[in-house]
């Protein structure tokens, strides 16, 4: 059974972000909120917490040693929970080791179409944006990386490489190769690589496994949550995971930071990463199927659309140029006529125009009927 089997009545009844932000009769497929119930570990862990008025500060190592342990299982990996940082959400841990790494003119290099908020968190620091665009294949462009990497230490300015692996919006799984490759670009320009990882559980390709940048490039530091993968994103809490060459560089995080987070979110992250791995076993599965039934939709209905399906994360990154030509934000155009609700392409950088992402964590029947209703609303 999939875990997608919430109704669209139910999750009507939700009051966040992906259920308010629109009107009622537009079906939302675009924050990356999940359409899944909470595994009941969490539940339960969270309800008793709050009977009992569990409800003060963080103590221990919990989160920490949980993530551990969950590493070691899925991926073979044993970070050191006594090196691993508490950080209040993944963007503010990203922020913070920015500001960590490198001085107050300090540049960071991103690669668009990237995760939005990296370029608007990057300029609340200060620090100045370099882009590394993406090739044509999705895939990191080294020569343009390296490009980037001179650029941004012109000066003898400090910087920061802010890789998103897996990719979002794309969902491409970064390989070992190219980490490698990237480590010895940094390397040689004297360029930190902090990786953003929060969706490194959500590897649907049986073929390839997630290999953290950490593993690969020592100087780097790795930021993890349970959130996306484990529908927490209204519980926020993070690690950043340092390499053996950025343990000495994380020690020196504030003590100040790991105050931030709150004790109850601690609770369900560390519950979801011990308890959870049935119920993340049946989601993978869940969305398997949802990526395929959505390539089969696509096919068949929007044939002009160009996909091509990623290995990791719940995202489709729709290339929809040849299906509404000229239209630099089609999401804009398929809010007003199809009543379906994705994200504007353009906001994850100019790559990202006549492009837009689609959330495909959601049941057949809510995909059919956005599909549905994209075909209906084109010119015929």
């Amino acid at each position: 059974m999939s875990l997608f089997d919430v109704s669209l009545e139910e999750l009507r009844t939700r009051t966040s972000q992906k259920w308010r932000r629109y009107p009622p009769d537009v079906l939302p497929l675009f924050v990356a909120e999940m359409d899944v119930r909470v595994c009941e570990p969490v539940v339960a862990a969270v309800t008793h917490a709050l009977r009992r008025g569990d409800t003060g500060y963080p103590a221990g190592r919990p989160y920490q040693e949980a993530f551990a342990g969950f590493a070691e299982r899925r991926w073979g990996w044993a970070p050191d929970p006594a090196t691993t940082a508490l950080v209040p959400d993944v963007m503010q841990g990203v922020s913070e080791l920015v500001r960590l790494l490198t001085d107050d003119d300090g540049v960071v290099v991103i690669n668009p179409p990237v995760y939005p908020p990296f370029r608007a968190f990057v300029r609340r620091t200060g620090r100045a944006v370099e882009r590394a665009d993406l090739g044509a294949d999705g895939r990191l462009d080294l020569a343009a990386l390296d490009e980037a990497f001179g650029r941004a230490r012109a000066g003898g300015r400090s910087a920061v490489y802010l890789l998103c692996h897996p990719q979002n919006p794309t969902g491409t799984l970064h390989a070992p190769d190219e980490l490698r490759a990237v480590g010895e670009l940094a390397a040689r320009h004297g360029v930190r690589v902090v990786s953003d990882e929060v969706h490194a559980p959500l590897v649907l390709d049986a073929d390839v496994r997630f290999v953290s940048a950490t593993t690969v490039i020592p100087g780097a530091v790795a930021v993890h949550s349970a959130s996306k993968a484990f529908h927490l994103a209204g519980l926020k809490a993070a690690l950043a995971v340092p390499g053996p060459d950025a343990v000495a560089d994380l020690a020196r995080l504030p003590e100040l930071v790991s105050s931030e987070v709150g004790h109850v979110p601690v609770l369900a992250h560390t519950t979801a990463l011990t308890h959870g791995d049935d119920w993340l076993d049946a989601l993978l599965e869940s969305l398997r199927d949802s990526r395929a039934h959505l390539g089969a939709l696509l096919d068949s209905r929007l044939p002009r659309t160009r996909w091509t399906p990623g290995a990791a994360t719940y995202f489709a990154w729709l290339d929809l140029r040849e299906q509404l030509p000229g239209e630099e934000d089609p999401a804009a155009r398929l809010l007003a006529d199809a009543r379906v609700a994705l994200n504007a392409g353009p906001t994850f950088g100019r790559p990202g125009a006549g492009f837009a992402r689609l959330n495909f964590a959601t049941s057949r029947a809510i995909l059919t009927e956005a599909v549905e209703r994209v075909a209906r609303s084109l010119p015929a």
